[in-house]
């Protein structure tokens, strides 16, 4: 009885220890719970990421704002809305604009300036339209003052005024602390026009649907292909030219498939057969100088033009293979066209376009603050 007696106490012992030590580790897990989850130094740490994070978010932007043009263009479908479907190959190019952007005191309405007197600074302009969708989609309530200093023209088919919205929603995401993603910005900025969303791909896009349906692809032609731009001092309505078609609701035009064309374009590089475009005949149509000036700068090329066409819904013609202008641009009748020289350009995800050499010279060389705006 005495042995029993010893060895129920020693299980009662044995027990009693156990209990003890998983106590002491219990205490020892919740004491080590409290010194990592201590509130106070979370928020202390929180405070301190805000704090770094709100030095990190420029107060001012200096920007290149690109523009476009379209390798080739088809025409896919008039659908049941009135617009027009399209297969295009876009690309970004190195003409662009400088764009100063800066944080506002304002707390109802941007301002927006800008060195050209034909574009509208109020609601209409697409800028403002973009801050405004950009409010609107996050959240944020900051205005921004905006100065525009323009090179691209305007009406040219070159989407200069969808680059300068793409470029101000980009802005204004990097200033309020990135709220969006890019892959939102692209989705939302189809509200403010068809062709800006482009600018959110990497500057080398197969686009579809209005243009809104954007596919990175590789740059179809070395970035280092001379591109000479020629524009008349006339530009296009984009509805017009489209409405100039004549398409029924439904009808899908005839002509090469679209992939069919992107394919050649990588393989054989830019020709009169791959770089096509379906608003031609209608721009033409509403104006004649178009097509005539498109003509002599074929026939004057010398061989130097691999193709000739115009880029959008017009009114600029581009020549691929060299920047050298054609002597006759320098004759009388010809003092109001515009001629550049150009190339194309992509960008990382996560940065923005930067410029060919002669802007970032000027954009070095400005030393206006964007606060004086």
């Amino acid at each position: 009885a005495g042995a029993s007696h010893s060895v129920r106490l020693s299980r009662a012992c044995r027990a009693q220890t156990s209990r003890r030590v998983r106590a002491v580790r219990v205490a020892a897990e919740l004491e080590q719970r409290e010194i990592v989850y201590n509130p106070g130094e979370v928020i202390e740490r929180a405070e301190a990421e805000y704090r770094a994070a709100q030095q990190e978010r420029p107060s001012s932007l200096k920007l290149f704002s690109p523009s476009k043009v379209n390798l080739f263009l088809r025409v896919t479908r008039r659908r049941e809305d009135g617009f027009h479907d399209l297969a295009s190959m876009f690309h970004a190019i190195d003409l662009g604009d400088i764009m100063k952007i800066s944080l506002s005191p304002s707390n109802e309405a941007d301002s927006l300036s800008t060195n050209s007197a034909d574009l509208p600074l109020g609601k209409d302009n697409l800028v403002i339209k973009a801050l405004d969708l950009f409010r609107e989609r996050t959240g944020c309530q900051q205005y921004f003052w905006v100065h525009l200093e323009k090179r691209v023209p305007t009406g040219a088919g070159l989407g200069g005024g969808s680059g300068n919205a793409a470029t101000a929603l980009w802005a204004a995401n990097e200033m309020c602390g990135r709220p969006a993603t890019e892959a939102q910005l692209l989705e939302w900025s189809v509200d403010v026009g068809s062709d800006v969303p482009f600018f959110f791909s990497t500057g080398s896009a197969y686009c579809e649907g209005k243009g809104e349906v954007i596919r990175d692809v590789p740059s179809p032609l070395s970035l280092s292909t001379p591109l000479l731009l020629v524009k008349p001092p006339e530009g296009l309505p984009t509805g017009s030219i489209f409405k100039g078609l004549g398409l029924a609701a439904g009808e899908e035009p005839a002509g090469e498939d679209p992939e069919a064309l992107l394919k050649r374009l990588a393989e054989e590089g830019a020709n009169s057969e791959v770089c096509v475009n379906d608003l031609e005949p209608p721009a033409f149509e509403a104006l004649p100088r178009l097509k005539q000036l498109k003509r002599r700068l074929e026939a004057t090329s010398r061989g130097k033009f691999g193709a000739v066409f115009m880029s959008g819904s017009g009114s600029t013609i581009v020549c691929v293979g060299s920047d050298e202008a054609p002597q006759f641009l320098d004759e009388e009748g010809f003092e109001d066209i515009f001629v550049s020289p150009a190339r194309m350009i992509t960008r990382d995800e996560g940065k923005w376009y930067t410029p060919g050499t002669d802007v970032a010279e000027l954009m070095a060389r400005s030393e206006r603050p964007p606060d004086a705006i």
